[in-house]
């Protein structure tokens, strides 16, 4: 059940958007550690995600937003969200509903190795 994250002003503040207005935003599973897939961020799909308490991104190439799974069903319930040092990158924590979160039907995005044994 997705549960809204209250995040303080001063924190929403120190994220810092590229020329573009996106930030690069890191999601990883909750319980594995791990990384699931990165996407991008604007101001509204950040507060839709912390509000929301799923992810929502922005599409470079649809210039829009679409919550995660929406059609698909493998959405991401935020269990936690953080900004780096710099503000210029987001890592959400999440548990991942469906058969995972790369668009390839992969659980994660991150599934090819440049190491080949054999």
């Amino acid at each position: 059940m997705p549960t809204p994250i209250d995040a303080r002003p001063e924190d929403l503040d120190r994220v810092r958007y590229d020329e573009r207005g996106l930030v690069p935003a890191i999601v990883q599973e909750h319980g594995t550690g791990q990384v699931l897939m990165m996407a991008w961020m604007n101001e509204a799909t950040l507060a839709r995600t912390l509000a929301e308490g799923r992810t929502v991104f922005w599409s470079r190439s649809r210039q829009e937003e679409g919550r995660k799974g929406d059609t698909s069903g493998d959405i991401q319930i935020v269990r936690e969200a953080y900004y780096d040092c710099d503000g210029d990158t987001l890592l959400f924590v999440v548990d991942q509903e469906g058969a995972g979160a790369c668009h390839t039907g992969e659980h994660t995005c991150f599934y090819r190795s440049f190491r080949h044994d054999g």
